[in-house]
């Protein structure tokens, strides 16, 4: 598969996911918190299934990696 998301992307949503998922195991989010598995799982994976659909592509690499 290949990599749509950049190092900085990735960063910052691997960030936002593990902030919300801490908030929401806290008690100090509600149960929506737990949605920050989604961009830790595309941070980690380095790939958004909904870059692939509009065709964004934020890592710059042609090559399958």
């Amino acid at each position: 598969m290949k990599r749509n998301i950049g190092t900085i992307d990735r960063l910052l949503r691997i960030l936002v996911g593990v902030v919300l998922i801490a908030l929401a195991a806290t008690g100090t989010v509600g149960w929506w918190g737990w949605i920050g598995v989604v961009p830790l799982l595309t941070g980690l994976f380095q790939r958004c299934p909904a870059y692939s659909v509009l065709g964004v592509n934020s890592c710059g690499l042609k090559s399958d990696k």
